[in-house]
């Protein structure tokens, strides 16, 4: 029996109910995808119903305002998934006249879709023959040819596209390809695959030579670097006793853009209260604090993919009213980043 019989074979037998596994909808498809890139599938799964929900068609997701778009991605990080989304969701109603591209080339005009994802709409809508390669799709191929090319080096991509292509079954693509990444997603995984209820036991190269925990190989990613990152919590009660704060949207291209925070003091490293009392007013000019106060005490370190942000939060308690007060009850409705919903959660003014 062939390798893509045998994934055929085992995905019809233990593939997992999904709700985007209930439709061949390309739009459907392609929210699924995009949001499980870099994405768990229990984590994303909630993001994909929230947003067939409340977007029930491209032309609603099209329509609707970057904030909302932002907000219902909240929590899911990367986001200019988010808006490449949006963007993309656009472009379809713009100019393909609401209907999605039913072809891998036109696909890829699309804002954010790139060879992977092409090829998952075109072959599961559309039953085109092409080959998908994700993570689980290098990992599954890696071990079972004893492939040691790296997956992110130019070669290895070039490499595994091309092997991919050799294996697949055209004649069931649809079935093949979801077959393939949903192995290596609950059968070949990255720690601890069942090899020994493994279909492909064998035949697999990296079994016969334990090189199951050495594949796929992988190029050493870049330096993390680590920044130091000072929220300040401006805090207004008035006479009525509603508190104000102040958020300010991130602008430019580096993380979290268009997202909001509180205002920002970066530092070279860790501050402590001394230097926060006479530093804020470089961020919070117009404001004369009462109180000073530090949310925690040890800093939350918040992972990225290349940075470690080593992050304190600061309340500045203030007497007098300041510019751009925002209602304490109104921040939960502005797309944040995680770190900020968590304190926003965690404090509850």
């Amino acid at each position: 029996m062939s390798f893509s019989s045998k994934i055929l074979d085992w995905y019809h037998e233990n593939k997992r109910s999904l709700p985007w596994r209930e439709t061949i909808d390309p739009y459907k498809i392609w929210l699924s995808e995009i949001i499980l890139q870099q994405t768990r599938v229990a984590q994303g799964t909630p993001y994909y119903l929230r947003f067939t929900e409340v977007f029930s068609t491209v032309a609603d997701l099209a329509n609707a305002d970057e904030e909302q778009v932002l907000k219902l991605w909240q929590g899911l990080g990367y986001y200019s998934r988010a808006r490449n989304l949006h963007a993309a969701a656009k472009m379809v109603v713009d100019e393909y006249g609401g209907e999605f591209p039913d072809n891998y080339k036109k696909l890829l005009t699309l804002k954010g879709v790139g060879d992977y994802t092409a090829s998952a709409i075109s072959s599961i809508c559309f039953n085109e023959p092409q080959a998908v390669v994700d993570g689980n799709v290098y990992r599954v191929l890696a071990r079972y040819y004893g492939v040691d090319i790296p997956i992110n080096s130019t070669e290895g991509i070039k490499y595994f596209k091309t092997l991919a292509e050799k294996v697949m079954d055209e004649k069931a693509i649809r079935d093949y390809n979801q077959g393939i990444m949903e192995f290596g997603a609950i059968q070949c995984t990255p720690k601890k695959p069942l090899c020994l209820l493994c279909p492909l036991s064998d035949s697999c190269v990296a079994l016969e030579k334990g090189l199951v925990n050495d594949l796929p190989v992988k190029l050493k990613k870049t330096k993390v670097r680590n920044r130091y990152f000072n929220y300040l919590i401006p805090i207004y009660k008035d006479a009525e006793g509603i508190q104000f704060t102040r958020l300010n949207q991130r602008i430019g291209k580096g993380i979290w853009q268009n997202l909001w925070e509180f205002p920002l003091l970066e530092s070279k490293d860790v501050l402590k209260i001394e230097e926060v009392t006479i530093k804020y007013k470089e961020v919070l000019k117009d404001i004369k604090s009462r109180e000073v106060l530090v949310f925690n005490d040890n800093a939350v370190v918040h992972k990225l993919s290349h940075q470690h942000l080593y992050t304190k939060f600061w309340l500045v308690y203030t007497n007098d009213t300041f510019n751009d007060m925002i209602p304490v009850r109104e921040i939960t409705h502005f797309p944040v980043p995680v770190l900020i919903a968590d304190f926003i959660k965690a404090f509850k003014f």
